[in-house]
């Protein structure tokens, strides 16, 4: 099975490094400047799950091979997906399958309307992962787990032949049913989660702690359930508890990835996150850490996304 890895980053490199540690046949389609480096150095993950150090396979936008991918693994930001789209189209065939790992739902249209229906499959990942300066990837949490399948629900042989090799990495990678109410309910996690944690400026431990941090949690999080529920989404009656357990079970230090972001000086994927959710929908605290984004953006003096 030929695997082709959208960039080798904190996500992408991390889970397509478990699938080559396991023996698949793994490519990672990557910038120059990644490709200068992972050739010098390897691709090298740090992880409680265990160390990983391998060659990669490697290509840029500008070489050909001589064959297509039966699989992309796609974890870029939502607003480098055109621009990857046009990377990825000597790699693409009818009968590729196309994991996104993208936060949030906007991506599946566009996903959609370039490769078809039939050939995006739904996909998340739930891991908390860094480059370090040297550009290896440092993997710090417990959760590794990696969950896609059929929009439909429907699974065909080949999807099970995937699960199959998947699921031998040393890492969760896991076939799902029910794969869009999973994206569903994590777009619903991690938009709170990254809403609150970029308007303190904070790891969740001191909002949870304070009166009005906590209090935003749930505000947050209710608006934003709101909001989905407008555009398509069904959740479990129980699904704000469950989160909020989740969400008040997490380590202190801990932070989102677009705070991250946000202290490296990175653009965040605020239109792909907030701006979609409020089309439908007013909502204050929403309105809030939208405007608490954009003006993060301007100050950075780049485009927007």
């Amino acid at each position: 099975m030929h695997v082709l890895v959208v960039g080798a980053g904190a996500v992408g490199g991390y889970f397509g490094g478990r699938l080559a540690e396991q023996g698949e046949q793994v490519t990672f389609l990557v910038r120059p400047k990644r490709y200068e480096q992972l050739q010098k150095t390897g691709l090298q993950i740090t992880s409680p799950h265990g160390d990983v150090m391998i060659t990669p396979q490697l290509v840029t936008r500008d070489m050909r091979l001589n064959h297509t991918f039966d699989v992309v693994l796609l974890s870029t930001k939502a607003y480098h997906l055109d621009d990857v789209l046009q990377d990825l189209a000597p790699f693409v065939s009818s009968e590729t399958y196309i994991i996104p790992l993208l936060n949030g739902m906007q991506h599946i249209r566009r996903l959609t309307e370039v490769f078809g229906e039939d050939r995006v499959l739904g996909g998340l990942c739930f891991i908390e992962s860094t480059l370090d300066a040297e550009g290896r990837i440092v993997q710090t949490s417990p959760s590794h787990r990696l969950l896609f399948g059929s929009r439909t629900g429907k699974p065909t042989a080949r999807l099970e032949e995937i699960a199959t090799r998947f699921a031998k990495a040393k890492a969760p990678m896991a076939y799902s049913m029910h794969i869009m109410d999973d994206m569903w309910q994590k777009y619903l996690f991690i938009s709170t989660f990254a809403g609150v944690t970029t308007l303190f400026r904070s790891a969740i431990g001191p909002i949870r702690k304070d009166p009005i941090g906590h209090q935003m949690i749930q505000d947050v999080m209710k608006e934003a359930k709101q909001a989905m529920e407008e555009q398509g989404a069904v959740f479990n009656d129980d699904v704000e508890a469950v989160l909020l357990k989740q969400m008040h079970a997490m380590e202190d230090t801990m932070k989102s990835s677009m705070l991250r972001d946000m202290e490296k000086g990175q653009p965040v994927e605020v239109k792909h996150f907030f701006s979609t959710l409020l089309e439908t929908r007013s909502s204050r605290h929403l309105q809030l850490i939208e405007s608490n984004l954009w003006i993060y953006q301007k100050n950075r003096e780049m485009p927007v996304d």
